[in-house]
């Protein structure tokens, strides 16, 4: 209900979120930890501003019981825990940087490519 009003909903939604972040950094979370959460909360931004595409989104992805299932996790078992989360951030790291390079090369093929 609160979604309705403009605004209204983003900015508690967004309060939420930090606090629950605030929260996991108390609580010892590490850096890796932190920044998945810090992602759930940025995908849910990104693109439940989406018109009627993010309303969807939001329905299905909920960042912040996402991010308190994480902290939950953590306080039983923080190091297991750090574990998937830092070789989740190198995962999706290294995706991204393979995306870039193969980017790259077929930005360098088609400049060669046109220019002769």
């Amino acid at each position: 209900m609160i979604g309705l009003v403009p605004g209204l909903g983003d900015l508690l939604g967004g309060a939420a979120s930090a606090y629950i972040i605030l929260e996991a950094a108390r609580a010892g979370a590490s850096a890796s930890i932190l920044v998945r959460m810090a992602a759930n909360v940025g995908i849910d931004t990104l693109i439940g501003a989406l018109p009627v595409i993010g309303d969807l989104f939001d329905f299905a992805w909920k960042s912040n019981a996402r991010n308190v299932r994480l902290l939950a996790r953590h306080v039983d078992a923080p190091v297991e825990t750090r574990r998937a989360s830092t070789a989740l951030l190198v995962a999706v790291l290294g995706t991204l940087a393979l995306i870039a390079v193969g980017a790259s090369v077929v930005a360098i093929y088609v400049i060669r490519r046109l220019i002769g």
